[in-house]
């Protein structure tokens, strides 16, 4: 792994490690040792997660993509939408592009320095029903969108103890073996306000793709707002999540926003020093 090139980038906030590994050089046993090493932030490069490009039979490309703990996550919105421009950048496909993920076939497609993503259709969808949390009562909602969410509502986005209360609802009994994500969101008008509480990061981003998408979906249950809805993450940049209504809910869903190049770099000997202690 000696001078693997990377590109760190972010989107709206939630930032990524990604590099090329079709050449099979980093292997797959490696990889979550490698993330934890190469995600910690002050000692080495620093970010929400790891993403690896890698060959495919049926796609333009394929990840992996592993969380800063060195797990393995099914699907990132804001990862998939770094990556399709990374490939794009790197020729590995062009403008419009499809690749593999643990949560299904990706479409994307690059518009300039944003770029457009489809994700899987949402499941395991429950509206707005009453989970106990330590005694109390909160009123929250409940999804796939490619990876486990649950939304509560908030007055104010300010207010809530996102790492606490985040916590407890992640590491809920309803919700174990694998857990979920938490977002916070405050229905504003025009637009929607999200905190979320990442699985794998074990705290609060400054963005989250796929949790964009379960806020979203949420507030189009709650009064109907029309494609696209806007969405303010943490970082102060805006997402935008496109849907259609389709038989038994809603489906064809787009995640669009930006795709930053932060830097370019090579991974030196002492990073992977820190791998090999992970």
């Amino acid at each position: 792994m000696t001078g693997l090139q990377f590109y760190k980038m972010s989107g709206s906030g939630n930032d990524f490690i990604i590099a090329d590994n079709r050449d099979g050089k980093i292997a797959k046993d490696d990889m979550p040792g490698l993330a934890k090493a190469l995600c910690a932030r002050k000692i080495s490069i620093g970010a929400d997660g790891l993403v690896l490009v890698e060959n495919s039979d049926q796609c333009d490309f394929k990840w992996q993509f592993y969380n800063s703990d060195g797990s393995e996550a099914e699907m990132c919105g804001n990862a998939s939408r770094c990556v399709a421009r990374f490939a794009y950048l790197n020729k590995i496909a062009g403008e419009k592009m499809t690749f593999e993920t643990l949560a299904g076939v990706i479409h994307a497609e690059v518009l300039g320095e944003t770029v457009k993503a489809g994700l899987t259709d949402p499941t395991d969808v429950k509206y707005f029903y009453a989970l106990d949390v330590d005694g109390t009562t909160c009123n929250v909602t409940s999804m796939n969108t490619g990876v486990p969410h649950v939304v509560l509502l908030v007055g104010n986005i300010e207010k809530p103890d996102v790492e606490e209360l985040g916590r407890k609802i992640r590491y809920h009994e309803a919700f174990a073996p694998a857990g979920t994500n938490v977002n916070f969101v405050e229905f504003r008008r025009g637009e929607l306000a999200v905190r979320t509480y990442e699985r794998g990061v074990e705290g609060e981003t400054l963005a989250c793709g796929t949790g964009a998408v379960a806020a979203a979906l949420a507030r189009v249950a709650a009064d109907a707002a029309l494609s696209p809805v806007k969405v303010l993450t943490r970082s102060g940049g805006y997402l935008y999540v496109h849907y259609k209504r389709v038989p038994g809910g809603y489906g064809n869903i787009f995640l669009e926003g930006d795709a930053n190049i932060i830097y370019t770099g090579e991974i030196g000997p002492d990073a992977l020093k820190l791998a090999q202690k992970k």
